[in-house]
Parts: structure tokens; sequence; C-alpha cells
């Protein structure tokens, strides 16, 4: 009978985990894999502040869950997984309806002896007064669009004044990577935007404020490396706040708790994470204070050694840092890489390999501008050859659903279709 390993969440790790088991027992009738998500396509979750700027379109980029399927010998499930029977192994999801509420299909179980889950994380609002109801997250494809359109609005209601000196403001909450990078894609936006005639707003009057509570932008990284990109934010315009701890947001703004109130008819929310809330206490599994599943360092969870956990809604300790591996796109591709090999080792009744993160260094991309970032042993990158190691991160994801031919493929036809395509979404 084959081993059921059912992989709930198709984000980078999940999908790409997917990916590697169905080809390593594509021609085995050891195991069979099913991959869950809600959603019927995937995109780079790093990808998302560019779609939301524009400069990148999500029709072109995602990736089909049902063609991955078959292209690598797993199955895909469309579904949200909204429970879980630890004693009869097997899941519980939710029914899936369209978008006006008609019932597409039914809330179903699905049976596994291996469960991985991978849901990754969600912007963790940290219970601030009118944030979930005022700003925009970018956790999925479906806020970052819903971003774009209200920037494109905002441009288009200036046409109805040509004669008047018209601005948009821009709020952004969190200097973290995503922070930073959407405030200096907003930054070039502005600029193709002025450049194609969309309303009449200078570049200059597109005003963009970066917020941050902690006492520097990027506190993830090192200063070496975030003093750089501070400066260089500065001289695109942007306005940079630190030790600002947001209080409240309304329709019309936010405030801060000094009481400084900052006007801003579109606001980001890009502060902090937390797993999804579904996971707190889920069939007693153990989980720490932001909803991530602990897990060892074979990556199972503390209470049920069927159940893994891996990705940004995994707590797993990092013995090097004594601190919990960072949620990062290279912790959850190393995570599924050995993951294959855990699989294959539970088949064989052999023990479990045991994860050790490896830091290979971190990039923050500031659009056209610059990039900035420093790899493993400590070497700084800056300008174009930090933009080359930034792209080719979004590279070695696409090799590892696509392997390197059609990856090959992909880049030269997205080199020529940028030749004919405006160089920045304008719908």
């Amino acid at each position: 009978m084959k081993h059921r390993v059912v992989i709930v969440g198709g984000g980078a790790g999940g999908l790409e985990l997917a990916t590697k088991l169905g080809k390593r027992f594509a021609r085995s009738e050891q195991a069979s894999i099913t991959l869950v998500d809600a959603n019927l396509t995937h995109i780079w979750k790093p990808l998302l502040h560019e779609v939301a700027a524009g400069s990148l379109s999500a029709a072109t980029e995602e990736l089909n869950y049902h063609a991955q399927a078959k292209w690598n010998h797993f199955t895909f499930v469309l579904g949200r997984m909204d429970g879980l029977n630890r004693a009869k192994k097997s899941i519980i999801l939710q029914a899936v309806t369209d978008h006006e509420g008609i019932e597409l299909l039914p809330a179903r179980t699905l049976n596994y002896d291996t469960l991985m889950i991978a849901v990754g994380s969600t912007s963790n609002d940290f219970g601030i007064e009118g944030a979930r109801e005022h700003t925009v997250f970018l956790d999925t494809r479906k806020q970052a669009d819903l971003f774009h359109h209200k920037l494109l609005s905002a441009y288009l209601r200036s046409s109805a004044h040509p004669d008047q000196t018209n601005t948009v403001s821009v709020a952004i909450v969190g200097a973290g990577a995503t922070g930073v990078e959407l405030a200096a894609e907003l930054r070039h936006a502005a600029q193709e935007l002025s450049s194609y005639g969309m309303g009449h707003i200078a570049p200059e009057n597109l005003k963009i404020t970066l917020i941050e509570a902690g006492p520097r932008i990027l506190p993830a990284l090192p200063e070496r490396i975030s003093t750089p990109v501070l400066q260089t934010l500065k001289k695109l315009g942007i306005d940079v706040m630190v030790d600002s701890a947001v209080s409240s947001i309304d329709e019309a703004g936010l405030t801060t708790r000094d009481g400084l109130r900052i006007e801003s008819a579109l606001k980001v929310w890009a502060a902090g994470i937390r797993a999804p809330l579904f996971l707190k206490d889920l069939a007693g599994l153990e989980t720490n204070n932001i909803n991530q599943l602990v897990v060892g360092a074979s990556l199972q969870t503390t209470r049920d050694e069927s159940i893994f956990a891996f990705g940004d809604c995994a707590a797993c300790f990092d013995t090097n840092t004594g601190r919990n591996v960072p949620p990062r796109a290279q912790a959850a591709h190393q995570q599924a890489s050995m993951l294959v090999d855990s699989i294959a080792a539970i088949i064989k009744g052999k023990s479990l390999p045991l994860y050790k993160y490896k830091d290979y260094g971190s990039l923050v991309s500031l659009s056209k501008f610059s990039a900035v970032g420093n790899l493993m042993g400590g070497m700084k990158l800056e300008g174009h050859l930090a933009r080359y190691f930034y792209m080719s991160l979004y590279q070695m994801h696409q090799v590892a659903l696509y392997g390197v031919v059609r990856t090959t493929l992909s880049i030269i036809g997205s080199f020529l279709g940028n030749r004919i395509k405006p160089a920045l979404k304008l719908h």
C-alpha cells in the first residue's frame, strides 16, 4: 500500500516539496503525493510588492497547480484546511464556493500517513485599531492587485483636475524587506506613470512615507546593510520615520503613539508576521505566541511524529543563533529539500535527517535604482551585482519547479516579451 503524503500549502516550500516528491516517486508504488491549496495558482510571495506597484503582471508569472501536478506526478486538491483529526489521520477541508457563494465542492476529509503543513504566514497587525479595515496587506496576489487598482484609481481621479497640482500619498507601515522594497518600487512606478501620461501627478508628487516602530529600517539585517539602503531611500525622496509606532489608523490616515498625524489616502501594512490563526491549538499541537507550530530538528511537530511543519508557519529552533529559523524563502527551500529525504527514510524505516539552517545571506532590491545585500561569509554586495544575485533567487525557485530547460526558456520569453510591453502594468 502506498504511503500517503499530504502537503497543505502551495507556497514556495510546499510546492517545491510536492514537485520533488512527485518526481522522486513517479514510477514507484511506495508513495502517493497530494498537494492541498485554497487557490488554483501560485506566485512567489517575494514578488508581491512588484505586483502591487505594477512592475510585474502576476498573470505572466503565476503557476497553475493542476498543470504542475500533471507534469510532476502528484495530485492537486483545491480546498482550505479547516480542521485535523489526529486519531483518524485525516484533515478537514472547507467547502469551496464561487464569488457568488454558490457551493462548487462540498466539505471533505482527506486521509494521510504523513502530513506536511506549509501554510506560510500572514501579516501581523498586532491588534492596532483600524489596521485591518483601512490598510492593504500584501500576503496574497489578490491583495497586491487590490493595492495596484487603488493606486491607478488615484492617478485617474487626478485627470479630472488638470489645472491643479495633484498629489497621492502612500503610507507603508513596517520597514522590513517588504516595506522597503515596495517604497522603492513605488518611486519607480511614479516615474513610469508620469511618462505614460497617467493622470496629472509629477513623479515627486507621489508622497511615500515609510514608518518603522524600531530604531532603524531592515531590523533583521546587519546595520551595514540598512544604512546604505536608508541613504538611497532618502535620495529617492521617500520620507523614512523610525521609532514611530502606529497607534491607530482610519480612512484618512494614521496616528503614531507620539500623537503625530500622517494623512494618507493609500496605506499598506507590512509590519510583522504570524502564522494563520487556524493553527492555534490545532488538534492539540503545540504552537507559539504567533501561531507557529513548534517543531524539532527533524521538522516533526512536538506532539505528533506523523505531522511535519516547515517554512514560515513552523517555529524551528536554530542552535547556532539561539533563535528560531528566520521566516525566509531560503529556509523553506532548504527544508523542502531535506523533507524529500525524510519521506524516503520513513518509507524505508530509517532515522530521519535533521535540519540545520544555512544562512546564504540577504538581498534587498530597490527597484531599478539599486540593490544591497550580503552573501554567506559577510561579503557585501551593492548595485548591479547585487541586483543580479537578487534576480537569481527567483530563478532558483523556478529551476526547482520547472527544471533548467523550461526556466531558461521562460527567462528568454520574458526578455523578449518585455520588449513589446509597457514598463508598468497600466490596468
